[in-house]
């Protein structure tokens, strides 16, 4: 049961556990909300029976009955303290256990991921998903259950009682239930189609945030706004539509419950006529009608989370089913020669975008990937630290194929610094310090120094303590490229890759910031894609790749007398400055 019960609504083993206990103290509590109706019971058959101001074993009646319900009002409160922390508090900590696990599941996915998936989408399914079912699961889900338990319970025993009355009060409960049921395919259909234009307005609305440079410097504004009007607009109109159906079909569940109470009335009035029962009986169905009801039209109420839910949890197993990359956590080696044996890639099974690649990155050299935009350089020098795998080939580290080495491991031994920095909304010291967690202060400075951020770092308002904002927001694109190659420098690793590392910088800034990449790349395996041709000068290896495919290899001396693509790319660009 536990194992279904996982499978069927995405939870941990403990939280399916905690589900089953939710539901049975849920049941308690539903049963426990009777009590009044049962001391009410007593009362009336002591009043009835004329033994009301009797005295019992020389006990005044009235104080049994204060006793009597001070024990149903603590029973009451202790089922109610058990029940909420095993519904409310267990499924607050399987939603933070479920939000941990997302965010460890997307830490093991491969980076290339992110790259393809939408971050709106990606943060709505670990933010606002998971908040959905944390409210679905506390308030709705374990009640749901109870209820069908707990009417089924009372139900039986008023049978035993007097089954007449009993089919009066509960022969609305399956025809109300049968209406939610033949509703709920629809619904289910059109909560897809809600869910899908909810993610369509957060897309829109976080393209808006990463792109508001743009937008505004095209004067895009109002077609930006109209776009993000117009997806509010269409997912208004849907989620009016479903909430007026869902609404209909609740309210008509309801009034159809409502029909019990009257069927009681009616039929009890007839059979008291009949002298078939006693005015005793006929109060207490009447005092227990007015409470049965009260678990169903909880349920009812929270109906549209309830058949929202499915939807939700099949994200979340989508999430939960995506292949993570694995690997060997040890990983020890002699050289570090990165060597691409015919590697072909595809983004898309139908669209290669590397054949048959094949050529080494030696260790203690540079190798630059060169070559029209669309060649793959960028797509090599990712599938060199295993942002993707490739679909056939082998890539290999000091002669151990990376498709065996645990993504975390493997990047261990890697310094990057892309043409897009991304820094974070810390200081300059924490951004630097991200290349070596135990850096001290006097490790920060000299990288900074190499790579010629100090300068400019120590004109901040707080030098090295100041906050630099989201994706370093207050910072030049050259003095955000400068920081990415500091954090570089300060991890050291034996592998380097590069790309367009100095994209960014002017010609004076880059002649000084050669230094700190002679620092960075000396005695390792360095990978540079570059456009620039006096960039790849000084490698000691060129790879050409031209529509996925190595057109040419070896030195620049080399290249340049064999005059094919390298030597026509060099001309055109000494022309051109």
């Amino acid at each position: 049961m536990i194992s279904s019960i996982q499978h069927r609504f995405a939870l941990s083993h403990k939280g399916a556990k905690d589900f089953l206990r939710g539901t049975a103290f849920s049941t308690l509590l539903n049963i426990a909300l009777m009590l009044p109706a049962i001391f009410l019971f007593i009362f009336l058959s002591d009043y009835l029976q004329g033994v009301f101001s009797k005295q019992l074993n020389g006990i005044n009646r009235m104080y049994l009955y204060l006793l009597l319900g001070l024990i149903f009002m603590l029973v009451t409160w202790v089922i109610t303290r058990l029940q909420y922390r095993s519904t409310f508090t267990s499924i607050y900590n399987e939603s933070a256990n479920r939000r941990v696990s997302l965010a460890e599941k997307l830490r093991q996915l491969p980076l290339a991921f992110f790259g393809e998936h939408n971050l709106s989408d990606l943060t709505s399914t670990i933010m606002s998903d998971s908040t959905e079912l944390e409210h679905t699961f506390s308030h709705a889900v374990p009640q749901l259950f109870a209820s069908v338990i707990s009417i089924t319970l009372m139900a039986t025993g008023l049978f035993f009682y007097n089954w007449q009355l009993a089919m009066a009060l509960f022969w609305v409960v399956p025809l109300a239930g049968f209406i939610i049921f033949m509703s709920k395919r629809s619904q289910l259909r059109k909560n897809k189609t809600i869910y899908d234009k909810k993610r369509d307005v957060s897309e829109v609305i976080q393209e808006g945030l990463d792109t508001i440079q743009e937008i505004k410097a095209y004067n895009n504004e109002a077609r930006y706004v109209d776009q993000l009007d117009g997806r509010l607009d269409e997912y208004e109109k849907k989620l009016t539509r479903i909430e007026l159906i869902t609404g209909a079909m609740v309210h008509s569940a309801q009034g159809i419950l409502k029909l019990g109470l009257a069927s009681v009335i009616i039929i009890g009035a007839q059979l008291l006529a009949s002298s078939s029962i006693e005015l005793f009986t006929y109060l207490i169905f009447l005092v227990i009608g007015t409470h049965t009801y009260e678990p169903v039209n909880e349920v009812f109420n929270n109906l549209a989370a309830l058949f929202y839910l499915d939807v939700r949890i099949q994200r979340m197993k989508e999430m939960e089913a995506m292949p993570t990359q694995k690997g060997s956590t040890d990983f020890y080696t002699n050289h570090y020669d990165i060597t691409f044996d015919q590697v072909n890639f595809s983004y898309e099974s139908d669209k290669p975008v590397l054949q048959n690649v094949s050529f080494t990155a030696k260790q203690g050299e540079i190798t630059a990937l060169v070559g029209p935009s669309g060649g793959g350089k960028s797509t090599t020098a990712k599938l060199a630290a295993r942002f993707w795998d490739v679909d056939s080939g082998k890539i290999t580290l000091g002669g151990k194929d990376i498709s065996t080495i645990n993504p975390e491991s493997l990047l261990q031994n890697y310094s990057v610094v892309f043409q897009d920095v991304v820094l974070f909304n810390a200081s300059v010291k924490d951004n630097i310090r991200i290349g070596k967690r135990n850096a001290t202060d006097e490790e920060i400075i000299r990288v900074a120094k190499l790579a010629q951020c100090h300068d400019f770092i120590e004109k901040m308002p707080d030098t090295y303590d100041t906050i630099i904002g989201e994706n370093g927001q207050t910072l030049s694109g050259g003095e955000r490229q400068r920081i990415s190659i500091a954090r570089a420098l300060l991890k050291n690793a034996p592998i380097v890759l590069l790309d367009e590392a100095t994209a960014s910088l002017d010609a004076e800034n880059e002649t000084k910031i050669q230094a700190g990449i002679s620092e960075l790349i000396r005695n390792k395996t360095v990978l540079i894609i570059a456009h620039r041709m006096r960039t790849v000068a000084n490698a000691d290896k060129v790879v050409v790749l031209k529509d996925g495919q190595v057109h040419e290899c070896g030195n620049p001396t080399e290249l340049k007398n064999q005059g094919r693509l390298f030597a026509k790319m060099v001309k055109r660009q000494m022309l051109t400055e």
